[in-house]
């Protein structure tokens, strides 16, 4: 049997230990967390030099999201056909020269669009879209662990990142900021990357991600698209991605309405990071234990009462670092119901393809969610009423994934080819 070679409980983190390291640091200087923890430490200084309101300087990482949707399911098909290793090497590169290039941006409204274009087109193959189907491949037993602890990229970055680019703004002014944090991509993750980032050799996977004859098992594009399961998924992560991403790049601006400086809203974003920390390796490491959908509802209701805490203008510190951390434990349970789900729902065999168009209501919703807020934010004053919506978004999301019921038999089905 192909999968032979790995049979303990210890063998999947000796064997995929450095892709799984290398993975933590790419998706952690990619494309899904660093435009995310930047805009809300710029959005502030682009509002002042520039007077545009907050939704237009919002819609930036909309268009961005939006571009990265559609782009998400041809990655991730060249991702399955040619593996992943050339896909997140050039994308990680492309991505640190764009994102630095922002310095550049030009004072037209259209021009700042059309960076957030670019950067959306090529930035998606540095995202969890290709680097979690080489984990998968690498992990069975201990996948959701391992999902778990790739996605703390995203909380490093929200430790990390904020603190960067808020000395680089004090140093050189909100452009500054993006050359800076450019170089994580170019000259942490991408060395890391071709170092240590591969897929595992047939002799190399895991008992049940390849059948007897080493071929990998699941569901085609075709046949996931024909089951509920992907239709219930597919409605619930578009309703939490939507609820959580406007939270996410208008924190700082929330909790500057209950009166606090810009510094402690720097510091929230922290506490966001170490609830997407919490939140990840919690839900990954009872992922692999119990039923996932039963694990993600009551998680995903946790950030409902985050909504609750930051609403009006008089909340204590208490309440906004108690709401940050909630929050941030949404972002991470969120992430791991993807990664998690697809391959446990619909297998490895067109895993990127399937991830791709899982993506796109995760972008979307992401992408969209920002400029929301900030309507609300410019037409009401505050972001109560977004907020008070968000409660319910996270609620049926979380409700809905209950409905997903029994993992399917991926070994009955005919092995699919990679």
């Amino acid at each position: 049997m192909a999968s032979a070679a790995i049979t303990g409980d210890r063998s999947e983190f000796k064997m995929g230990g450095k892709p799984l390291a290398a993975a933590l640091i790419g998706v952690a200087c990619g494309a899904s967390p660093l435009p995310f923890n930047v805009l809300p430490l710029v959005m502030g200084p682009i509002h002042k030099e520039f007077g545009w309101d907050f939704a237009a300087i919002s819609s930036g990482v909309t268009v961005f999201g939006i571009i990265a949707a559609l782009f998400a399911p041809l990655f991730g098909g060249l991702s399955d056909r040619y593996g992943v290793r050339p896909v997140v090497l050039w994308s990680l590169f492309l991505f640190g020269l764009v994102f630095g290039a922002f310095f550049f941006v030009p004072s037209t409204y259209g021009g700042y669009l059309v960076f957030w274009a670019i950067l959306g087109a090529i930035g998606i193959g540095s995202t969890p879209v290709t680097w979690s189907r080489a984990i998968s491949l690498w992990f069975n037993r201990h996948r959701g662990l391992a999902l778990g602890i790739m996605l703390l990229g995203t909380s490093l970055a929200a430790m990390v990142v904020p603190q960067i680019a808020q000395k680089a703004i004090a140093s050189g002014g909100w452009r500054m900021a993006f050359p800076v944090v450019a170089l994580l991509p170019l000259c942490v993750a991408l060395p890391l990357a071709w170092l240590w980032f591969r897929e595992p050799r047939p002799e190399e996977r895991p008992a049940g991600v390849s059948d007897e004859s080493g071929m990998i098992v699941g569901f085609t594009l075709s046949e996931a698209l024909k089951s509920y399961r992907f239709w219930i998924l597919l409605v619930s992560i578009l309703l939490t991605a939507f609820a959580y991403g406007g939270a996410h790049i208008h924190i700082a601006q929330i909790v500057g309405l209950h009166g606090f400086s810009a510094e402690v809203g720097a510091s929230v974003l922290g506490v966001v990071a170490i609830g997407i920390l919490v939140g990840r390796l919690l839900v990954g490491f009872l992922f692999d234990r119990f039923w996932a959908p039963g694990i993600a509802f009551p998680a995903l209701l946790l950030p409902a009462i985050a909504c609750w805490l930051l609403m009006g203008t008089e909340a204590t510190m208490s309440h906004v670092i108690i709401g940050g951390f909630l929050l941030g434990f949404a972002a991470g349970t969120e992430s791991d119901v993807i990664a998690f789900l697809a391959a446990k729902y619909f297998g490895m065999a067109f895993y990127g393809r399937i991830y791709g168009v899982l993506y796109m209501p995760f972008a979307i919703g992401s992408a969209v969610s920002p400029i929301i807020y900030g309507l609300v934010r410019d037409r009401t004053g505050s972001y109560d009423l977004i907020l008070m919506v968000a409660i319910g978004m996270f609620a049926v999301g979380g409700a809905l994934l209950l409905l997903l019921g029994r993992y399917p038999d991926l070994d009955a089905k005919p092995a699919g080819a990679a």
